[in-house]
């Protein structure tokens, strides 16, 4: 079982790294870009028998700051 993680900042949020990049890509000649998020993915490897419920716990107490970030979660069989 996996598991696929996708966190971001929330809407409100600032988000600097994101900025950096809108920024280079200006630089860079890619002129229509008008914003960047940035955030991360997380792939996890499952026991067979872990849930959705599990990894929305793991999310919850570890992988996302849920003062500031929101998660999604992808579950392949």
């Amino acid at each position: 079982m996996k598991a696929r993680v996708h966190v971001m900042l929330k809407n409100g949020v600032l988000d600097p790294q994101g900025e950096a990049v809108r920024h280079a890509l200006g630089a860079m000649g890619f002129d229509k870009v008008d914003g960047v998020r940035q955030g991360k993915v997380i792939d996890l490897d499952l026991a067979d028998d872990a849930t959705e419920a599990d990894v929305t716990e793991m999310c919850e107490k570890l992988l996302a700051n849920t003062v500031i970030e929101s998660y999604s979660i992808e579950m392949q069989g």
